[in-house]
């Protein structure tokens, strides 16, 4: 790739490992990125259990599948280049009765396909000597597994950038987006920028920032708040590593899990509610735009419809830290109410279509110098640089069609 102007709007983990990729790949190009908040990774990058995520649950063949297998090795090596605290743990993935130990068996198989390398499946013996308190009656162990510092991700992606040439703004937001006679003409709080190229790694905002550059929002990104209780440190005992349910099918979000948080204790949680704003991380955050956005978009109530039982019930146990902990019981027996205090919480932007389905994949959608990355769900985080590298990739090859 020549020399060329490159804007990236977002300065999450996305956006940063997409401009440290086209850096690399083409050092005379000018990158910029665009971010609105005073500093990077402030949203869904610095807000979740900071898991490193191996390909395990995904649709074999999946974009997900494939940059999750080689995004985890990379995370990896680029933790130990940039000295970011980081451990492979691994995690069991804990089947509790018949139903769920068949649905095991089948990820154990997905797994294999998507290339992860020594899954073991557990018997009950087995399981508890990695973590002697675990409820269930089998386990399926993955190895690859890990946890991470993001944060710390994304200030060592910074630096990268900036220290081999590119720049990055933050206190822009995008306010509006016209098309120029060299591309694009972005206004922002910080100022007006011109581009030749646009790619849009906005996150939560990313469906209105295609609607600035004259997209039609067909695919809505939805706000769910995942809320987390964190164990009492006399009670941390009770979890050594990282114990997942086995997703189920009926249910579109992963369920309640224990994770180690890589600077210390054990969080536990989410649930999965939708947010009244789209940076709304407490019950009590409401943006009436935000809301409004929501509640006229015809794929929420399809969506509610589908799924009236899941909604209700996770709306209870947001309410209700008894229910939470039943919930939480069915992996480890004995954790109690008592043992929770409050933890932090996510917003999780999830792209939706109008007749209310999940968008499960990584979503893009090229224009003449234009990319929107409109959905990047998780392993997002884990596989971002995987994720930069394809979003540089097709950069190149439109910029050179």
């Amino acid at each position: 790739m020549s020399s060329h102007r490159i804007t990236i709007i977002g300065g999450g983990i996305v956006g940063l490992a997409t401009a440290f990729k086209l850096i690399r790949s083409s050092p005379s190009t000018v990158v910029t990125v665009l971010e609105k908040e005073p500093g990077v990774g402030r949203h869904q990058s610095g807000n979740n259990s900071g898991v490193l995520h191996a390909g395990l649950y995904y649709k074999p063949g999946s974009i997900k599948a494939k940059l999750a297998v080689s995004g985890i090795q990379e995370m990896i090596a680029f933790c130990l280049e940039n000295n970011i605290p980081h451990d492979v743990c691994g995690k069991l993935v804990v089947a509790t009765d018949e139903a769920e130990l068949v649905r095991l068996r089948a990820l154990h198989e997905r797994g294999v396909q998507n290339g992860l390398q020594g899954l073991q499946f557990l018997n009950r013996e087995q399981m508890i000597e990695i973590e002697p308190h675990v409820g269930g009656i089998a386990a399926l162990r993955v190895p690859q597994e890990g946890i991470v510092d993001y944060p710390k991700v994304c200030a060592a992606l910074q630096k990268r950038i900036e220290n081999e040439g590119g720049k990055i703004i933050t206190g822009a937001k995008v306010t509006g987006i016209r098309t120029a006679p060299n591309g694009w003409l972005l206004h922002t709080s910080a100022g007006d920028v011109e581009s030749e190229f646009l790619v849009n790694c906005a996150g939560l905002h990313s469906d209105r920032i295609s609607e600035l550059a004259g997209e039609t929002r067909v695919v809505r990104i939805l706000p769910f708040r995942g809320e987390y209780y964190r164990i009492k440190a006399e009670r941390q005992h009770l979890v050594r590593h990282l114990i997942y349910p086995v997703p189920d099918p009926e249910f579109p979000f992963l369920g309640v899990h224990f994770t180690r948080l890589i600077g210390g204790g054990i969080e536990a949680g989410p649930n999965a509610v939708l947010a009244f704003a789209r940076e709304g991380y407490t019950k009590l955050d409401v943006n009436l735009a935000d809301l409004w956005d929501a509640v006229t978009f015809p794929g929420l109530w399809n969506f509610l419809k589908k799924h009236q039982r899941m909604s209700w019930n996770e709306l209870r146990r947001s309410f209700s830290k008894r229910l939470f902990c039943e919930s939480l019981q069915k992996l480890v027996p004995d954790i109690r109410p008592d043992d929770l205090e409050s933890g932090g919480a996510g917003v999780r932007a999830q792209a939706m279509t109008p007749q209310g389905d999940l968008v499960h994949d990584f979503h893009f959608v090229a224009r003449p110098r234009a990319l929107h990355v409109l959905n990047a769900p998780s392993p997002a985080a884990t596989a971002s640089l995987a994720i930069g590298e394809e979003v540089a990739r097709k950069v190149s090859e439109m910029i050179l069609a």
